[in-house]
């Protein structure tokens, strides 16, 4: 019994000392290795000064300075101070990076005394890291917005890049690098630059009728030269008329361009609703799509494809440079083509088209109880539970959703010839299309969820890489046999399905119809 007894005592004393240890780990992580060394003169810190931040890394900060002030240069100081100052060209609020104080402090830095010389330093350090928290992921997170947002957050260590700040001797340049340098991103801040240099605006809302063609007159028409004057997109005259001339038609058909409309001089629902735009309607949208890009990865990769989703738009990038650009098809607002980035791993041949439970519910089904005819004029075979095959008069509503449905392989197949996969929970991929005639299209927001693609064997061919293997003509002796045929993309190409509606293309604003209405609530949501 005494044995038990002690057996028992000495378990629960490792089990105690073992769960020390591991408090110990944690502990020691929690505090930054590097001792930081102040330059100059620095002063020191009361501890009790940082308990009204809460901020456990603000507080390991100053654990590793030994509790020092480390902001004695002058120099730096007021680089960081002009930083956060025009921390609005980024999107961002300065009143967020408590200037006031901040300015206040600085005009009084050579008179401090040692107490207010802390907090400045103290706040200073704050407002900085908070800045570089907000270049390298936004002010709010997206996976807290969005169910189909499935981009990995950047990862930044605040004290170890404020201790790099320090030490370097090129400040300025090491906050630059610490914004997003995709070149959509610096396109987006030169258009939050031209918008601000228009004049205010104070136009009334045009009201649409009916569709306005050239020649026609219409009382509207004055108003709309005013917009297309406003918008840099027609010269200022000296007298306008409300006749629809051709001067007025080569501005419109520039704005519609600009916009991402039919450039076909028609006045439409969708230019009139484009010209209703006002210069703070443009300004918000513009720092909206400033703040989804913070949440972008930071490096796309060496090679990659990326997909604007409301520009309807695949660019293949290698090495910043743009090498292919195909049309596409993406989803409508009900079944969203989700945001994500992945890499390419497979390419399928004749792919077969297992549909999914969406639209199984909304469209098949349906379809079915119209016309048993539906499955073979669709090429689509159904399957119970156990593999068998279930002919269409066989099939029966009460079992519906236990069957399986298998589109064939074929010219008639809804993923058209080839699918291209990238692992991702959406089940989504990019693939070829049996309605080809749907990339003519201005509004290509048509599918559910997955991207098709236009001339997809050709960017096929360039992703497989293998001119001997895999030539088109090669591709195509594939497809004609139309058996599935699975081949591996060997050489290492990312992928990212994003969303912007807003940047600049040599000096001139360029806009997109926000498809999946995000624009406005996001604003909101940076703004409240």
């Amino acid at each position: 019994m005494n044995n038990l007894f002690i057996i028992l005592l000495l378990f629960s004393f490792l089990s105690r000392t073992k769960e020390a240890l591991k408090s110990a780990v944690v502990l020691k992580k929690e505090i930054p290795k590097v001792l930081i060394q102040p330059e100059g003169k620095p002063t020191n810190i009361d501890s009790t000064l940082l308990l009204s931040f809460n901020n456990k890394v603000l507080t390991n900060f100053y654990k590793a300075t030994n509790y020092r002030t480390v902001w004695q240069s002058e120099e730096k100081r007021k680089i960081i101070l002009e930083e956060l100052k025009r921390s609005d060209e980024e999107g961002l609020q300065p009143e967020d990076y408590n200037l006031k104080v901040l300015f206040d402090f600085e005009k009084k830095a050579p008179s401090l005394d040692s107490l207010d010389l802390a907090k400045y330093d103290i706040l200073l350090t704050s407002s900085l890291q908070k800045y570089i928290a907000h270049l390298t992921n936004g002010t709010v997170n997206p996976r807290k917005l969005y169910k189909n947002w499935d981009l990995k957050e950047n990862y930044i260590d605040l004290n170890t890049t404020v201790i790099h700040l320090l030490k370097s001797d090129s400040l300025v340049y090491k906050i630059e690098q610490l914004k997003p340098n995709h070149i959509v991103y610096k396109r987006l801040k030169k258009a939050l630059q031209l918008l601000n240099n228009f004049p205010k605006d104070n136009f009334k809302s045009i009201k649409f009728t009916k569709i306005i063609t050239p020649n026609d007159t219409s009382t509207s028409i004055i108003d709309i030269k005013k917009r297309l004057i406003y918008w840099k997109d027609m010269q200022p005259n000296d007298s306008l008329t409300p006749i629809y001339d051709q001067e007025t038609v080569v501005a419109l058909k520039r704005f519609q361009s600009r916009h991402g409309l039919a450039a076909d001089a028609k006045i439409g629902l969708g230019t009139v609703a484009a010209l209703n735009f006002s210069k703070k309607q443009r300004s918000e949208q513009i720092i909206a799509n400033l703040e989804r890009w913070k949440w972008y990865p930071k490096q796309m990769g060496q090679e990659y494809l990326i997909i604007n989703i409301p520009d309807y738009k695949l660019l293949l990038v290698k090495n910043k440079d743009t090498l292919r650009t195909h049309r596409v098809i993406v989803g409508r607002i009900k079944r969203k083509t989700p945001i994500l980035s992945s890499t390419l791993t497979q390419v399928v041949f004749n792919p077969t088209w297992t549909v999914p439970p969406t639209i199984l519910k909304e469209d098949v089904i349906p379809a079915i109880l119209r016309s048993r005819a539906y499955l073979t004029q669709s090429n689509i075979m159904v399957y119970d539970a156990t593999g068998r095959f279930v002919s269409p008069y066989e099939w029966q509503l009460s079992q519906a959703y236990t069957y399986r449905y298998v589109q064939s392989p074929g010219t008639f197949n809804s993923l058209g010839m080839v699918k291209l996969i990238f692992p991702n929970r959406f089940s989504v991929y990019l693939h070829d299309t049996n309605h080809r005639d749907y990339f003519e299209k201005i509004d290509r927001s048509l599918s559910s969820g997955c991207v098709r693609v236009e001339n997809p064997l050709e960017l096929t061919e360039y992703l497989l890489s293998d001119a001997a293997s895999w030539n088109l003509e090669k591709i195509t002796e594939t497809l004609q046999k139309e058996r599935t045929k699975f081949v591996k993309i060997k050489k290492e190409v990312a992928i990212h399905l994003l969303y912007w509606t807003a940047w600049s293309e040599n000096g001139k604003l360029i806009f997109r119809d926000d498809i999946y209405n995000l624009d406005a609530n996001l604003y909101d949501k940076l703004r409240n």
